[in-house]
């Protein structure tokens, strides 16, 4: 019997705006487009929940008034790209966005548990591509945040980028954004 590979059809960012707008997926249903696939967003549990809020208190902080530090909230990366990461930080004022999602985020942040392989792997790569120069995932399987930094080329990746440099810090670590180099974060306020 003879077998058939399956071929996906990829999403531009533009067709997907345009089913959004269109109504055509359920109120409340969790998608985003990465890398032209529609990918369904995990439910989140309260741990999860949790340090998204600490995230955000902790980079609101660090960042400052003339910054935007955004919850779940669109960014357009690629024509084939529109994520929505747990966090992401923006410069501007929010009325910039009204016509378009912001495309220049200066740190993405996941916050990780089930989807922690997804958001090395998959999202990792996609947001290295994007030339996103600064990606954070706050581990709560491990307790610890994983910094990615420097995309560089990976031609036999996925999305062919990775990100050329990596480390993980524990609680007691301070971190400070590439964008934001003089204000530090304790790792512990991004923690659980």
């Amino acid at each position: 019997m003879a077998t058939y590979p399956i071929h996906n059809r990829a999403w531009t960012r533009a067709e997907y705006d345009q089913l959004i707008a269109r109504g055509s997926f359920r109120p409340g249903e969790r998608l985003e487009l990465l890398g032209g696939q529609l990918v369904v967003r995990e439910p989140q549990g309260s741990r999860h929940a949790v340090a998204i809020e600490l995230a955000h208190r902790a980079l609101q902080r660090a960042f400052g008034p003339a910054w935007r530090v955004r919850v779940q909230l669109p960014i357009a990366l690629e024509a084939e790209s529109e994520p929505e990461p747990d966090l992401s930080v923006v410069a501007g004022d929010p009325r910039a966005s009204s016509l378009s999602h912001p495309a220049d985020p200066v740190l993405i942040v996941e916050v990780a548990e089930t989807s922690l392989t997804f958001d090395r792997e998959h999202k990792g790569r996609l947001f290295a591509r994007a030339g996103i120069m600064d990606y954070w995932i706050v581990n709560l399987v491990d307790g610890e945040l994983e910094v990615y930094r420097h995309p560089v080329a990976a031609p036999l990746a996925p999305f062919g980028w990775q990100y050329g440099q990596r480390h993980s810090l524990t609680a007691s670590g301070i971190i400070s954004a590439l964008a934001n180099p003089c204000a530090g974060i304790s790792v512990a306020d991004l923690m659980l």
